[in-house]
């Protein structure tokens, strides 16, 4: 494209359609597993995003922006055929934990403490995992190729998380135990981020990598949450209103994040967005013990 104003149409069309998929595809693979190995299920299904940031961190720094482009298209249509030819609605019911309002998740107080807590926990996520590589680059002097890589190693340790959390919530019998305690222990690890943002790479890096990698570890725990609140015939609908929240929240928050880092500097900014963890681990008490 030659306009600013297409290609930022396609951009937004683009993005429509890539968070389209979140809610199908979350019920999809909730309903071939029982309750007991949702969270394992889950927890893999929602690798796909680190892998994908893994493949981009490592591949697109070596491609113009053109060839990115193409190359993102071309994956896209891949698995979208792939999809098509493999993906079939499962036979497992997926039955709502007990209290569930009649009237649907909407009504369900629960899904909304839910989702709000999610967007909460989403802060680290979105705006330190988010700007690693521009933080690393523009204001610590590292390399891109370099940067690139700690945000590479960022997407494995988030694979690993992902999947030990959903296992983690199968053991427990609880999907918001396990958010609670990762909630509580991102908050510390953010806060000590924000300590570091002048130090040494050599103790900055790793740190920044745990706590990056932890910031990635929830999201499979709250989709199957919102799933079991609402019970198999409206988990699609609860997914989708959780991701609504989800992405309503990230898209408010690099801006935000970015005015406020410019204004108060990385440490001050950091320090803040441990406060959003922090805020989810009460949040959620509520819950604590229901699902």
């Amino acid at each position: 494209m030659h306009s600013f104003g297409a290609l930022a149409a396609l951009l937004v069309f683009a993005g429509c359609a890539g968070a389209s998929v979140q809610s199908a595809s979350g019920r999809a693979v909730l309903g071939w597993f029982p309750a007991s190995r949702r969270g394992l299920a889950l927890g893999i299904r929602q690798t796909a995003i680190p892998i994908g940031g893994f493949a981009v961190a490592l591949v697109l720094p070596h491609f113009d922006v053109a060839w990115s482009f193409r190359l993102l298209g071309l994956a896209c249509v891949v698995t979208a055929v792939l999809g098509f030819v493999l993906i079939r609605e499962g036979p497992e019911p997926i039955r709502p934990v007990e209290g569930a309002h009649a009237d649907g998740p909407f009504r369900d107080r629960r899904l909304w403490i839910l989702s709000g807590s999610a967007a909460l926990l989403l802060w680290p996520q979105m705006c330190l995992v988010g700007f690693t590589v521009l933080f690393l680059h523009d204001t610590r002097g590292m390399t891109t190729a370099h940067a690139a890589l700690a945000l590479a190693v960022v997407q494995i340790i988030g694979i690993g998380t992902r999947i030990g959390s959903g296992a983690w919530s199968d053991a427990l019998g609880s999907r918001i135990v396990p958010l609670r305690r990762i909630a509580i222990v991102l908050a510390g690890l953010t806060a000590l981020t924000a300590a570091l943002v002048g130090a040494r790479l050599e103790i900055l890096v790793p740190v920044l990598i745990v706590t990056g990698g932890l910031a990635m570890s929830w999201n499979g725990l709250a989709f199957a949450a919102a799933a079991e609140v609402a019970g198999g015939a409206r988990a699609g609908s609860a997914i989708g209103f959780q991701q609504t929240v989800i992405n309503s929240t990230a898209a408010v928050l690099p801006p935000l994040f970015g005015a406020l880092v410019g204004a108060a500097g990385w440490g001050v900014g950091v320090g803040l967005i441990a406060l959003g963890p922090l805020a989810s681990f009460l949040t959620l008490r509520p819950l604590a013990g229901q699902t």
